[in-house]
């Protein structure tokens, strides 16, 4: 296969990369592949013991992977809180990128919050680029936000280049990201619906949740109860009947209510134009192993029962969920208040940004799901919802990102030993099994003491 009209022109350009795997995770299946890169792209494979038509350039690299290691397309993560400006004690773009390429992502969408000022237009947009543009390892593209107000914003954002705009429900937690009521979501959905923009949603809802009961101290099981799955359930209703009547494309967020699957699938059949997404700590913690005091472990919506996550699964299994996204939502030692473990008091956010394929697979390994389909769950999944071109699988004329990864090695996360800014985890001294060995940029290794990653733009 090649990508050149010319069947002879890559052989006579030669490569600047070649990769030879026993085993590479392609768009149409596992297979034995070399790969030929050119100028960051993916100019050819060959595939089943084929060899490459090309030839390599006199100082080509030729990274060949042994027989323990899979090739695997970079992954996309969409839901990154970077908090750069204005929070980068909480993270920064160079300790979250550094993060995500030691995790084999290669691509991330950045929140508009919690960083200060938050995305909500494009000159906090522009202030957001400017001070990631010289610290990005990885490549990086951006998520603008509505929030009241800004409905004449969001146009202007879309044509600067965000792949769609994050709104909240419910309090997002900071004061400058205030939630949409009801009408201002269908506005805005109507808004975006005449130029194909995407709506991303916080789905917990706020009427529900000031009913439930109040939450505070050191118990799980009380701030579990503070969040009911009845929450999410009701707001995603509601996105949903939006998105119908507007006819826009609406994105539901970290689903963790597995109630929510039956509307959420019986929406799509209908033809509403409806994605989802889960996160690695819904599938792999469950609400009965949580001890009392482990505000590592607080995020919201919260993680709950087991017979939950399995449900959870069989939605990624069935399709109803699209993706596996972090929601690496990171913050200091001092916010999560380790020392008195207070649920109600303590900041909410787990760092998984440099752990997640990791953990995706270990859990799905369990459950006999085999490694193509996970990494499509965190590589071309979300890169669809998004609309990142170019990125999340390994076909021609893509970027040549890749991650190599050895899934029968075992490894014990460390939180200390981990890039995130602040080394705090709630998967420290936990076992997992598969672990990322090298992550390629553009065709490129990754440098970890230089910034190779550029910003992307929508469209």
């Amino acid at each position: 296969m090649n990508v050149d009209d010319a069947g002879t022109q890559a052989a006579d350009q030669g490569f600047g990369l070649v990769i030879r795997a026993q085993r590479a995770v392609l768009s149409e299946g596992v297979s034995a592949a070399e790969i030929g890169v050119r100028e960051g792209k993916i100019v050819e494979i060959a595939t089943g013991g084929a060899v490459l038509s090309g030839t390599a350039s006199a100082n080509a690299q030729v990274i060949e992977l042994d027989a323990s290691q899979v090739l695997v397309p970079g992954l996309v993560d969409s839901h990154v809180h970077v908090n750069d400006p204005g929070r980068s004690e909480w993270e920064g773009f160079a300790s979250a990128t550094r993060a995500a390429a030691a995790g084999g992502v290669t691509t991330i969408v950045d929140m508009p919050l919690n960083s200060l000022p938050p995305t909500v237009n494009v000159e906090s947009l522009d202030i957001k680029r400017e001070v990631a543009a010289t610290k990005a390892f990885i490549d990086v593209g951006f998520w603008g936000g509505a929030i009241p107000g800004n409905t004449g914003d969001l146009k202007p954002l879309f044509d600067a280049g965000v792949y769609g705009f994050k709104c909240f429900l419910e309090d997002s937690g900071v004061d400058e990201f205030p939630p949409l009521e009801p009408e201002e979501l269908r506005a805005d959905l109507a808004e975006l619906a005449k130029y194909d923009g995407l709506l991303i949603v916080h789905a917990e809802d706020h009427s529900v949740m000031a009913e439930a009961p109040k939450n505070s101290g050191r118990k799980f099981s009380d701030f579990l109860a503070s969040r009911p799955r009845e929450a999410e359930n009701v707001a995603i209703a509601r996105v949903i009947e939006a998105a119908r009547e507007t006819g826009a494309r609406a994105h539901i967020l970290h689903l963790s209510s597995a109630d929510a699957l039956p509307q959420i699938a019986e929406a799509k059949a209908e033809g509403v134009k409806l994605t989802v997404e889960t996160c690695p700590h819904y599938l792999v913690f469950s609400a009965e192993e949580i001890p009392d005091g482990a505000t590592t472990h607080k995020c919201c919506p919260p993680i709950r029962e087991e017979s939950n996550r399995e449900a959870l699964w069989q939605g990624l299994v069935d399709g109803t969920i699209d993706c596996i996204v972090s929601d690496h939502s990171p913050s200091t030692a001092e916010l999560k208040l380790l020392d008195t473990g207070d649920f109600g008091a303590a900041w909410g956010g787990i760092s998984s940004l440099q752990l997640g394929l990791s953990l995706v697979w270990t859990e799905a390994a369990k459950r006999g799901i085999d490694l193509a389909e996970v990494v499509a769950w965190m590589s071309s999944a979300p890169a669809a919802v998004a609309g990142v071109e170019g990125k999340g699988a390994i076909a021609l004329g893509n970027d040549a990102d890749f991650a190599v990864f050895a899934p029968e090695e075992e490894w014990t996360i460390a939180a200390t030993e981990l890039y995130h800014r602040n080394q705090i985890s709630a998967y420290d001294a936990r076992t997992v099994r598969g672990a990322v060995k090298q992550t390629i940029l553009r065709g490129a290794p990754v440098d970890f003491d230089e910034p190779q990653g550029r910003l992307l733009r929508a469209r």
